[in-house]
């Protein structure tokens, strides 16, 4: 088992980036979030790997902490749930959130990945909701959801989602109230 390298930063795509290390180059799959998240090409960066071993492949897949690693071995465990089908689940939230949707059961949260249908979503809400545990899930639910109609509703006003949650995520999580995220988040957005 592969359980981290520390290399320099070769190339990042949208699903994947490659780290040289010692000669050799490897390619490591990973959500968007987590390729977004590394650092500019050519920097030194250290990551946690899984390496998923199939008859015809043997494939690393990637992220940034110990938490993210330890969320994927445990979706890919579940009956149904691929290592292509966790990253998807994993690229919805961050991790904190995504426990704390699991942990108080919303299943229409994790529907958000692609792939993810009302069934498989129930089944990992079934069989991790025990083993996950996340302080202040229902405060962090709560602004999930809101974090969620702010999308939508910046994407009405002509931005993409993906900006919107980026904007978004740059937003103090102290700032509650729903009227002042969108404020501070049209702010961010309009700044750019």
């Amino acid at each position: 088992m592969i359980y981290s390298l520390q290399g320099n930063l070769t190339e990042k795509r949208d699903n994947f980036f490659v780290i040289e290390l010692g000669g050799l180059a490897f390619q490591i799959k990973s959500s968007f979030s987590v390729v977004k998240s590394l650092p500019a090409i050519g920097e030194k960066v250290k990551v946690f790997t899984y390496l998923h071993v199939r008859e015809d492949a043997l494939e690393l897949y990637g992220f940034l902490n110990k938490d993210e690693l330890s969320l994927f071995e445990m979706l890919i465990g579940i009956s149904g749930i691929g290592p292509k089908s966790a990253l998807n689940i994993m690229g919805v939230e961050k991790v904190e959130k995504l426990k704390a949707a699991i942990s108080e059961g919303r299943s229409e949260l994790l529907t958000r990945a692609s792939g993810i249908g009302k069934k498989i979503a129930e089944r990992v809400i079934l069989e991790l909701r025990g083993k996950l545990q996340q302080e202040g899930a229902g405060g962090i639910v709560g602004l999930m959801e809101s974090d969620q109609d702010i999308v939508e509703a910046l994407a009405n006003l002509g931005y993409t989602k993906s900006q919107a949650k980026e904007a978004l995520a740059k937003v103090s999580a102290s700032v509650g109230k729903m009227e002042d995220r969108i404020k501070e988040a049209l702010k961010l957005l309009k700044s750019r």
